[in-house]
């Protein structure tokens, strides 16, 4: 007669499996936020850089395009005065560098340079 092996996940492993996936889980959703609000600031830079009004990079029309957009899609890391405005031939060339600091657990910081622009 021939015995089989028991099959499945001892306690211990299932365990050490759950810490796992909670610690990952906890950084995901300190860290996906931000990442969250650079895709959409980054977004919003393209949309302005291709708009007929803010292609021609005149910073308060393209300051003004900005705040009407940040205020509709909730944006609070950058402010419009933190745009650095150049020009690409006949295209303005729109970014910006910030830094977001989130509390993580107890004195851990978790700290992110962005740096969206338009030209990509």
């Amino acid at each position: 007669m021939r015995m089989h092996g028991q099959k499945g996940i001892t306690l211990s492993g299932f365990l050490m499996w759950a810490v796992l996936f909670i610690i990952v889980s906890l950084i995901a959703f300190k860290v996906g936020p931000p990442y969250m609000e650079f895709l959409t600031i980054q977004a919003q830079l393209k949309a302005i850089s291709n708009d007929p009004e803010g292609r021609k990079g005149v910073r308060r029309v393209v300051e003004d395009l900005f705040n009407r957009r940040s205020a509709i899609e909730n944006i609070s890391s950058v402010q419009p005065k933190d745009l650095q405005i150049t020009k690409d031939g006949d295209r303005a060339i729109i970014s910006a560098e910030y830094t977001v600091c989130v509390p993580f657990v107890l004195n851990v910081r978790v700290c992110m340079d962005y740096a969206p622009t338009s030209a990509k």
